[in-house]
C-alpha cells in the first residue's frame, strides 16, 4: 500500500454469470489488491439479494482502480451517523 489510509466503501457491481456473487467480489477485489488473500482480508460484506455489490476497506488509489474494472458499475464511501438523541423531562409530553 501505498501509506494511504483505509476507508470501507461500497463498491456496486453487475449480477454475476455463471459465478457466486462472492467469488465474483472477491476476484474483482484481488485484482486490484493483488491477491486472494488481500481480497478476503479488505472484503468486510458481500451483497446478494436486492442489490450486488460488496463492501471493502480501499485507499483512494484503489478506489480509482477498482472503478475501472469490468463490471463495476459504482463506488461510495460508506458513512456512519451517529444518532443523537434528547432525554426526555418530566414537563415534556
Amino acid at each position: 500500500m501505498s501509506g494511504q489510509s483505509t476507508a470501507v466503501h461500497i463498491v456496486y457491481t453487475e449480477r454475476p454469470h455463471n459465478e457466486e456473487p462472492e467469488a465474483y467480489h472477491i476476484r474483482t477485489l484481488a485484482s486490484v489488491l493483488g491477491s486472494e488473500e488481500a481480497a478476503k482480508k479488505a472484503l468486510v460484506y458481500s451483497f446478494t439479494s436486492s442489490t450486488t455489490g460488496f463492501a471493502a476497506n480501499l485507499t483512494p488509489d484503489q478506489v480509482e482502480k477498482i472503478l475501472a474494472q469490468p463490471g463495476v458499475l459504482h463506488v461510495v464511501q460508506s458513512v456512519n451517523y451517529d444518532l443523537q438523541t434528547r432525554g426526555k423531562k418530566n414537563n415534556d409530553v
